[in-house]
């Protein structure tokens, strides 16, 4: 095993203040990918494969990504729930990894719901 850069702590001390954070639920917005069963033969491995390489491109340090189980809706995944703060969680449905980094775009960054992917924003509103 080669020794231990300078830059390779670095790394570590990042991946590790972003596990810390997580934990703690600090950031601006959560991204929940449903990822019972049904969510993983449906594609959401490659819906959070696209939001991982994306956070990470962009740097995004107040973005938690996380995962949950099967939300119920069978038929609708992959999905995804977003939560921002102050504001109801939004599930969005048939998701590819295309429109999920259109979500993380449009409304995690930029706040605006993305309608024509989105079911439903809080416990009970249909969009």
């Amino acid at each position: 095993m080669g020794k231990i850069k300078p830059e390779d702590l670095e790394k570590i001390a990042q991946k590790m203040k972003k596990m810390i954070n997580l934990r703690e639920g600090a950031g601006k917005a959560k991204i929940i990918v449903h990822m019972g069963t049904c969510g993983i033969a449906a594609g959401a491995r490659t819906v959070m494969t696209a939001l991982v390489d994306e956070i990470d491109k962009r740097n995004l340090q107040d973005v938690l990504l996380t995962i949950s189980s099967c939300a119920g809706l069978c038929s609708r995944e992959p999905m995804v729930t977003v939560e921002l703060q102050e504001k109801p969680p939004v599930k969005y449905v048939d998701l590819n990894p295309e429109k999920a980094v259109e979500i993380l775009e449009k409304h995690v960054l930029g706040g605006e719901i993305v309608a024509e992917y989105a079911l439903a924003a809080g416990s009970e509103r249909v969009l």
